[in-house]
């Protein structure tokens, strides 16, 4: 139990609004856990309560099986990034290291091995002031990995990183789940989740959606469909309805339900209907997502703004 997290019957409230309604999972050792949910779902209440920043009215959230606040060096258990700009823009991106690593026991020579993996070597001496963001963001990697803990806990990881960056970081947490530890990572990047996550924690509204791995949830987003190119599709619609499919046609394709590959194909082929393609629909996580969320936004613009005759946007919200 020493690398995992385990929220058990979590709820948080501010005064009468319910951030965070009877929430339970685990993440668990040796895997990327994307925690995602739309604006107001409750990921940053339950982070900063799983780090006792934040008091729960009910339930527990557990690192290795303890409470944050009971860990003597919490840094050699659990590291986390939460916020980069929290940081006085005056200290020294090295001694801003130096003091969290002599706070918690360990070697100077940590705060160099950090700052060279995170790629601040150089810029050590910097004042976090003048910092771009990407940095900062660097700066609160380091300091997460500073303990070489086995639990890691990052929000919006990518926010202010370049491309090289973004592959950096995904290059990263891939290494430490391979590792062994646990790494949960709340993101609004479904693209970057779907190449990085093993696992999803899918909350709204403070309550659980889902709990799941990327690829089963993926495999139900597609719902079976095939995707059929044809140079016929007319006569390949009338066939394939008949055999019992459901077809819908888009921009030449046609996505074709309640019947299997193989069997698209034979009954294509034997009537002569030319095919130059038949694939799995694979949905994409984003997709996935907005499908699987879709009742549980709490602030969400219209489709369609109206503009008036000076030309701004007026935007109601949902």
């Amino acid at each position: 139990m020493r690398n995992t997290i385990e929220v058990r019957g979590l709820r948080k409230r501010y005064g009468r609004t319910v951030a965070v309604d009877d929430l339970s999972f685990r993440v668990e050792p040796g895997q990327v856990t994307g925690f995602i949910g739309p604006n107001g779902a409750g990921k940053s209440t339950t982070m900063r309560v799983i780090l006792d920043l934040d008091a729960p009215n009910e339930g527990t959230a557990l690192v290795g099986g303890r409470r944050y606040r009971t860990l003597r060096t919490p840094l050699r258990e659990v590291g986390a990034l939460l916020d980069a700009g929290a940081i006085h823009p005056g200290r020294r991106a090295r001694d801003h290291l130096l003091w969290l690593a002599y706070s918690n026991s360990l070697p100077r020579r940590r705060v160099d091995e950090v700052l060279d993996l995170v790629g601040l070597a150089s810029v050590a001496r910097r004042r976090a002031g003048k910092y771009s963001l990407g940095m900062r963001q660097r700066l609160g990697i380091a300091a997460a990995l500073l303990g070489d803990p086995p639990i890691l806990m990052f929000d919006e990881p990518v926010n202010g990183l370049d491309p090289e960056g973004v592959v950096w970081i995904r290059g990263l947490l891939r290494g430490l789940a391979g590792e062994g530890r646990a790494v949960l990572v709340s993101s609004h990047l479904m693209s970057e989740l779907e190449d990085t996550a093993d696992h999803l924690v899918v909350v709204g509204r403070g309550r659980l959606i889902a709990d799941t791995t990327v690829s089963d949830l993926l495999a139900s987003a597609s719902d079976g469909r095939i995707l059929v190119r044809t140079a016929q599709p007319a006569d390949a619609t009338t066939l394939l309805t008949n055999a019992g499919g459901t077809v819908h046609a888009s921009d030449g394709t046609l996505a074709v339900t309640g019947l299997p590959a193989d069997g698209v194909i034979t009954l294509l082929t034997r009537h002569g209907v030319p095919v130059s393609e038949v694939a799995q629909a694979r949905a994409s996580l984003e997709q996935a997502y907005l499908a699987l969320t879709r009742h549980a936004v709490e602030f969400g613009a219209a489709r369609k703004p109206n503009v008036g005759h000076s030309g701004a946007s007026t935007v109601e919200e949902a």
